[in-house]
């Protein structure tokens, strides 16, 4: 069963909107446990994955394995990252990053995340 979404939530995951940097209850959230998908409860992000990219946004270096789809958008060159499950909107990955030595950061909207912790 899905969650029903709020207002930020809907724009974020539906919409292909983005929280205000900063703002997000999971940007500096690094308690051990599992990020699911808001909408479907899919995991996505386990916290060994989670890194601070002072960006302003949730950032992982690793999906769970068969958990996103990421698409490519050429007009603006990004790869967005959506939930393989319902299909909604999560944020982006960029590639050939030197945060961390797996040199992707999937930067995520905490409105499209919830958290269970181990």
């Amino acid at each position: 069963m899905w969650s029903p979404l709020d207002h930020l939530e809907r724009f974020v995951m539906l919409k292909k909107g983005t929280e205000t940097p900063f703002t997000g209850k999971y940007n500096l959230h690094f308690e051990k446990g599992v990020y699911r998908c808001k909408q479907c409860h899919k995991p996505l992000f386990e916290s060994d994955s989670k890194f601070d990219s002072q960006d302003g946004w949730p950032a992982f270096d690793e999906v769970i394995p068969g958990s996103v789809l990421e698409q490519k958008i050429p007009a603006n060159e990004q790869t967005e990252v959506s939930c393989i499950n319902c299909k909604g909107h999560l944020g982006y990955v960029k590639n050939g990053t030197t945060f961390t030595q797996k040199n992707t950061h999937y930067s995520v909207n905490s409105a499209a995340l919830d958290f269970v912790a181990n």
